[in-house]
């Protein structure tokens, strides 16, 4: 599933977190109302990797584990293998996918905590989240107790569909308050307007209920100011504004690998006829959500002003956390396009949204409807594109 995608006009990331050394853009201000933009630093041509960047935290959304989408608890990698992806979603256990050796999953690398059994994709990354916030967040034997603050906290989260538990992770506190005041901040109204938007009414009042919880299982002296009141919202909102989706999945990485297989004729059509079936039959089966699904926060890719007619889009294509962002079409050193629409918290001012601000408003849904249905081809490569 591709991810979001937005506009070169940006930033750049430092310490722990952030992007490649050859980055091809920078971060800029702009202004006080726009704050940064990610700018080109050099012509960048169609289908060129802008930057790969590491978020400064994520987690995988309470919903996706629930139901079994299982991915590692540091990077988010799928931890299934590609066939055991695709029975779990097609509600098959028989079915059999074929050039298995194209699956890219190493069972045989993960490991689990010894106390809490949360698992890890590698040694690598359990030794990463031992070091960032495990030591914080490692239930132990309360794993099952539902009277210990962090199993409250986390069924309040799931009702909430917040999940990402920043800042309070780590042991370095320092480095973390200057991480994310690298991100968008508002002002104490606008941070109102993004918790209305994303909790609505019905669930606005249960901000200090998370705020409390919050406070029992996490609090921490160093960041006093996070747990008041006033500091919890603009945390809400911090990560409201710029949280980034995720999206991982082992299937989509074999039919990628099976895409590149040198073929016959007649084996490659049976192949592409098979996975095509394959993707009908899941969609009946399963619907949309395919993928592991997460949120994180990136510096650099947080500088990306939306756009409704975008210059670039991120995507995960090496099936964890690592976010690239890739140029949909070429781009000039120092171009600069503008922000996103209502529903993304804040106002659009793109050449498509000012063409259209007379128009009525419609839905996502219905604006889908009126371009039509997405035809077989379009919906595999919505499906399998991570």
């Amino acid at each position: 599933m591709a991810a979001a995608a937005g506009d070169v006009c940006g930033a750049v990331a430092g310490g722990r977190a952030g992007a490649g050394a050859g980055a091809a853009a920078e971060a800029r201000f702009i202004s006080s109302a726009k704050g940064k933009g990610l700018f080109a630093t050099k012509n960048i041509r169609k289908g060129e990797t802008v930057f790969v960047e590491r978020p400064v935290v994520s987690s995988q959304f309470l919903w996706n584990a629930l139901y079994n989408y299982r991915a590692c608890d540091h990077c988010l990698r799928a931890l299934e293998t590609a066939e055991e992806n695709a029975q779990r979603l097609l509600g098959k256990s028989s079915l059999v996918l074929p050039h298995p050796e194209q699956c890219s999953i190493r069972k045989d690398l993960h490991q689990q905590c010894p106390r809490c059994q949360v698992t890890y994709c590698s040694a690598e990354c359990r030794q990463a989240a031992l070091e960032q916030y495990h030591q914080v967040l490692c239930l132990g034997p309360s794993c099952d107790d539902p009277t210990h603050p962090l199993n409250k906290l986390q069924e309040e989260v799931a009702l909430l569909g917040w999940v990402t538990l920043p800042g309070t992770r780590a042991k370095d506190k320092e480095w973390w308050i200057k991480a994310f005041s690298q991100f968008c901040s508002k002002t104490a109204n606008e941070e109102e307007e993004v918790v209305h938007k994303l909790l609505g009414d019905k669930f606005k009042g249960q901000l200090e209920l998370l705020r409390l919880l919050f406070t029992e299982a996490l609090y921490d002296e160093h960041l006093s100011r996070w747990f008041t009141p006033e500091g919890f919202r603009s945390l809400f909102a911090l990560v409201g504004t710029n949280g980034q989706g995720i999206g991982t999945s082992s299937l989509s990485q074999w039919v990628h690998a099976c895409d590149a297989l040198d073929l016959p004729m007649l084996q490659r059509e049976e192949l592409d006829a098979f996975i095509d079936q394959l993707y009908k039959d899941i969609e009946k089966e399963s619907g949309e959500f395919l993928n592991c699904e997460g949120s994180g926060l990136y510096v650099l890719q947080s500088c990306c002003n939306h756009s409704c007619i975008p210059n670039a889009e991120t995507s995960f294509p090496e099936n964890n956390f690592l976010l690239h962002l890739t140029a949909l079409e070429d781009i000039e050193a120092g171009e600069v396009r503008q922000r996103g629409p209502e529903n993304y918290l804040f106002t659009c001012s793109c050449p498509k949204c000012l063409a259209q601000a007379d128009d009525a408003d419609v839905t996502s849904d219905e604006e889908e409807e009126g371009e039509g249905e997405t035809d077989d081809a379009e919906l595999e490569d919505e499906m399998t594109d991570v």
